[in-house]
């Protein structure tokens, strides 16, 4: 097993619930796909022997960053619909384009996601989409690590075979790619998917012993249907139906009232906060620091790219923070050290990965990533965790390692070839314009 010393950096561990875990000159020990130690610089056994050291003068060594909600072949869309609420921008827009796309086209857009989450520091993703299969294909190939469901929507009879699909896909990717790959059901919302066709869902989930990622309370307009249709809110309904007898994550929740909040809490939901998107399609403000306070577990994510317009994570936590702050009218909203763990270890646990990603522990899985701290925008070196929220950016980024593997050295992606995939996805996005006009 080949064995990484990365030494000399700030490693912040992210251990801890307050600021402290954080080891100046120190230095983390990789052996195959796990961290077999963290310590101060020259604290590694001394049998160990690297196959590679990485010296991390100047930088801060990280756990990869977790972007728990996304829509990674949207990639292609990026730009194509902009300036629209979400409904229009989803029927008169989006959903059209989509029924044009094929599996080729599937696969290049999530490889061209997979190159931009990690060239920010993004080591673990949340997607729901269609033609997982390829969706697959191109995590195991980039290295990266994710958790996958197939996009359902309730439209008789592609109901049902959508149901079919989400079984032989986790039947054949739940536990691939060397572990880095995780299978989840991926009913789209409650106002695609009726609660009857939600419990089918919810009987498969258990059946496969699996999660369930859904989008929940995202708009307004979802509030005020729901409300008319059943008579309660969106995640009360939820509740009903007893899909939180099964992990879920629920993205976006931003329309949410004291009882939906209680209720997420009670339940263990992992929500995903998506202030970027929930900002440019004018959903709302979730929120955030009701939901912390009361319990809830809250991770972050992008969305898509066709509604943010990045994959980047260092913008989410900016925004997430800033979104808090002038909505709560209170400065201390989202402090930058909460906002990171809602970056990493939250996220983690969001994915129900605890156990193996989100922070740099002996035992864990070895997601790492190394910012460049020697920059004029990070200077000079006050707060760390304030330079890293409120400061940093994606580019920042010089290396990235994914369950062991150096996938990204010196921002030189090593597991694809950067130019075939910007070749690849201009191509078919071109293509997917001129046939939809």
């Amino acid at each position: 097993m080949a064995k990484i010393l990365i030494r000399g950096g700030t490693v912040v561990t992210m251990e801890e619930e307050d600021r402290s875990a954080v080891i100046e000159n120190g230095e983390v020990a990789v052996t195959g796909p796990r961290i077999t130690h963290v310590g101060p610089a020259g604290t590694a056994p001394a049998g160990f022997k690297p196959d590679k050291e990485i010296n991390a003068a100047g930088m801060a060594v990280l756990p990869g960053l977790v972007n728990a909600h996304t829509h990674a072949a949207m990639t292609l869309f990026r730009g194509y619909a902009d300036d629209l609420p979400l409904m229009e921008w989803l029927k008169e827009k989006i959903w059209p384009l989509e029924a044009k796309l094929t599996k080729d086209d599937i696969y290049w857009g999530t490889l061209l996601c997979g190159l931009e989450m990690i060239k920010s520091g993004t080591t673990t993703f949340a997607d729901m989409y269609f033609h997982m299969n390829q969706v697959a294909q191109a995590v195991e190939k980039i290295g990266m690590r994710a958790s996958l469901s197939w996009g359902l929507i309730e439209s008789p009879p592609s109901s049902t075979v959508g149901l079919t699909l989400s079984q032989r896909f986790a039947d054949r990717w739940h536990g691939a790619a060397d572990n880095r790959i995780t299978v989840m059901l991926g009913p789209h919302a409650p106002y695609t998917c009726t609660p009857d066709f939600l419990k089918k869902v919810i009987k498969l989930a258990q059946k496969l012993n699996v999660g369930i990622h859904i989008h929940l309370a995202e708009t307004g307009q979802e509030i005020e249907d729901i409300k008319r249709d059943y008579g309660t809110t969106p995640v009360q309904l939820m509740d009903e139906i007893e899909m939180f007898e099964v992990p879920v994550i629920a993205a976006h929740c931003v329309h949410l009232n004291e009882e939906d909040i209680a209720v997420l809490a009670a339940k263990k939901v992992g929500v995903v906060h998506n202030p970027e998107s929930n900002m440019k399609l004018a959903s709302g403000i979730a929120p955030v620091k009701k939901m912390l306070t009361a319990g809830c577990l809250v991770g972050l994510g992008t969305d898509g790219a066709a509604s943010n317009n990045n994959q980047n994570m260092w913008e989410e936590m900016h925004s997430a923070a800033l979104l808090q702050k002038v909505a709560s009218n209170d400065p201390t909203a989202l402090p930058a050290y909460q906002t990171l763990t809602l970056a990493t270890v939250n996220g983690a646990k969001v994915l129900g990965l605890s156990k193996e990603i989100g922070l740099l522990k002996k035992g864990y899985k070895a997601d790492i990533i190394l910012v460049n701290l020697q920059k004029p925008h990070l200077y000079p070196h006050h707060d760390l965790f304030a330079h890293l929220v409120y400061a940093a950016q994606g580019s920042d980024v010089e290396t990235v390692i994914i369950d062991g593997q150096l996938i990204m050295e010196n921002k030189q992606v090593l597991t694809v070839d950067e130019e075939e995939i910007l070749f690849e996805t201009q191509k078919r996005a071109v293509r997917l314009i001129k046939n939809a006009k």
